[in-house]
């Protein structure tokens, strides 16, 4: 003889619902039947294997090579009327470069990293000079800008690593790199169409960093005001 657990009205041995409110009927050893058989599925998880660094990295440079490679057979055999894959090549030289201190060498120093950027760019842009048909512009202006941009990597780099790092300090070094950048821009784009320097929007750009830097420069020698500022910008 059975009762209902919600009632406690009197149940049939065949009832699969209690006549008077509905509650379903579950047979306890129904319960311990199903909490002993097996799930029909394996309770261990498996893992996959982790792809290594080293496997990935084959990987990038078969596929940054062959799409060297097939561009370079296609410019040769196919579309001979300009060298149009030294374009390509130069892009997939610059990929692999920036990729080996992700997935082939990840302990490569940052600063060489920073060297070999620079070198491919210049190689890739002494690459663009067989299309355009003049190397006037690629030691006037390419190389020059590119020198620039690495040089001021390495510095920015050089004093995040190696000066005090904080949310201040590293929007002064990136004002001081930006305003330095631009004025370095424009003296070098007036130099090569003009012969002569004449500062004009870089000087703008210079005087509002300059003025940043002297803000951030304020709040980091006043320490109520560097308090305050990181307690109201919540960092």
């Amino acid at each position: 003889m059975s009762y209902c657990v919600n009632c406690g009205v009197e149940l049939d041995a065949s009832a699969k619902v209690c006549p008077l409110c509905n509650t379903p009927v579950i047979n306890p050893k129904a319960l311990e039947q199903m909490a002993s058989a097996q799930p029909p599925f394996p309770e261990e998880k498996g893992q996959v294997e982790a792809v290594k660094r080293k496997d990935l990295g084959i990987l990038v440079s078969m596929v940054v090579l062959a799409t060297a490679v097939t561009c370079g057979i296609l410019n040769a055999l196919v579309f001979k009327e300009t060298p149009w894959s030294l374009a390509v090549i130069g892009v997939c030289a610059i990929l692999w470069v920036m990729l080996i201190p992700a997935v082939i060498y990840a302990k490569q120093p940052v600063y060489v990293s920073l060297l070999f950027d620079g070198a491919v760019v210049i190689l890739y842009l002494y690459m663009l000079t067989f299309l355009t048909g003049s190397r006037e512009w690629f030691l006037g202006l390419g190389v020059p800008i590119t020198v620039l941009v690495t040089v001021l990597a390495e510095i920015f780099t050089l004093c995040v690593r190696k000066l005090p790092r904080s949310f201040l300090t590293v929007g002064l070094y990136c004002f001081t790199a930006v305003g330095l950048l631009c004025m370095g821009l424009e003296m070098l784009i007036d130099r090569y169409i003009a012969g002569k320097i004449a500062l004009s929007w870089s000087a703008v750009v210079m005087t509002v960093c300059a003025i940043l830097d002297i803000a951030v420069i304020t709040m980091l020698s006043r320490r109520r005001l560097r308090n305050e500022v990181r307690r109201r910008l919540h960092f």
